[in-house]
């Protein structure tokens, strides 16, 4: 752990804030406290080892890792998860320190939010998220920010209809957010699985089109007699389990390029939502592509911001926008300054319905929130 000075005064609420986390409690949303010290082991599985280096960490006595935790959505959704309520809706909001390594400024800042739980009016969900997060950024005095979003769902319907074999189409979805590794396995699929290394050709062949409890068991005990217990905080399963996914990967022969003409042609979609959707039903036309059950979610949403009060038209949809985490399933969105578009969001956050089960969840609960940073509001010329 860094010295004791990480923790300070620095993030404490001021009355703005509170105001504002009142005004979440009014609307439904039970205000939570989730422990600032956290296993450290959910933020490095979900947010990848990149997260590391900006994490402040420690162990116990038991050699477990635990973290100052870096953000409070999986905090919360852990609480839930271990709260008699889990698999009931339930509405959250919260107002607390987090902490990051920073290149600027402290180590310590303070984070707002709303997590929301098992509601199964999805679009309704999404438009009160994004309605509420507009409200934050009001009661700081910015009345008219920047508006963008996007939507997993639909690349997922898309990729879902691909004839790809299903290892690519869940690395295609994860990679979604992480706009080089995309555009990485794209060339990968373009060029074909005959450019692997060829020393690993024949294994990763043979595992690829091998029952798979089989192919993971001698996958483990091989690791396992080669005296391999873990590489860089994987344990030996999850060793196997990458092996296997990547003789998946190779398995799949070449992407036909018209197909990987089709996937960018969706990602330059764009536009305000009425916009985007009339250009997507045209391309699920043309494609021959059934993407209707995700723009009927789409397109239901867009009316339910407009009862909401929200000019749709001011909302820079794009279908390639993601939000750099893979646990995202829906929605997304940011809502940035637009005199200080530099400085990252201001509100952020979408629909992450596939979280909870990474969290050791029996079922699927679907979940919907975002984050406030406080700090950045409270920089604005109008949160003076």
């Amino acid at each position: 752990m860094t010295s004791a000075a990480v923790i300070s005064t620095s993030a404490a609420p001021d009355t703005r804030s509170d105001t504002l986390i009142a005004s979440f409690e009014r609307a439904g949303y039970a205000r939570v406290a989730p422990a600032i010290l956290q296993p450290a082991e959910p933020f490095l599985d979900l947010s990848g080892e990149d997260i590391r280096k900006r994490m402040y960490l420690t162990t116990d006595p038991q050699g477990r890792e635990l973290c100052l935790r870096p953000d409070l959505t999986i905090p919360v959704s852990c609480d839930y998860l271990a709260s008699p309520a889990a698999g009931k809706p339930q509405d959250f909001c919260y107002l607390g320190p987090v902490f990051r390594h920073r290149p600027e400024g402290g180590g310590e800042f303070l984070q707002a939010g709303i997590e929301s739980f098992g509601r199964e009016d999805r679009a309704a969900a999404d438009a009160e998220m994004l309605a509420l997060g507009l409200d934050a950024t009001r009661h700081y005095g910015l009345g008219a920010p920047d508006i963008r979003v996007g939507d997993v769902g639909l690349f997922s319907a898309l990729v879902a209809a691909l004839d790809l074999a299903p290892a690519w189409k869940r690395r295609l979805i994860k990679d979604f957010n992480h706009k080089t590794s995309l555009a990485h396995d794209l060339d990968r699929l373009t060029i074909g699985a005959s450019h692997a290394r060829p020393e690993y050709q024949g294994v990763l062949a043979a595992l690829a089109g091998s029952d798979p409890k089989g192919a993971h068991a001698l996958v483990t005990d091989l690791l396992s007699i080669a005296g391999i217990t873990a590489v860089g905080g994987r344990s030996v399963s999850e060793i196997a389990d990458h092996f296997l996914e990547q003789a998946a990967l190779g398995a799949q022969a070449s992407l036909p390029r018209q197909t990987r003409a089709l996937i960018e042609k969706f990602l330059a979609i764009a536009g305000d939502p009425d916009e985007a959707a009339l250009k997507l039903r045209a391309f699920a036309r043309e494609a021959k592509i059934a993407l209707d059950a995700a723009l009927d979610l789409f397109e239901s949403r867009t009316r339910l911001l407009t009862a909401r009060g929200v000019d749709v038209s001011r909302i820079r949809f794009s279908t390639g926008f993601g939000r750099g985490l893979d646990y995202y399933t829906g929605l997304v969105f940011e809502l940035h300054d637009p005199r200080a578009r530099a400085t990252g969001p201001l509100v952020a956050g979408g629909r992450y319905d596939g979280l909870l089960t990474r969290l050791g969840s029996a079922r699927a609960i679907s979940a919907v929130g975002f984050a406030v940073w406080i700090e950045r509001l409270a920089a604005l010329r109008g949160g003076s």
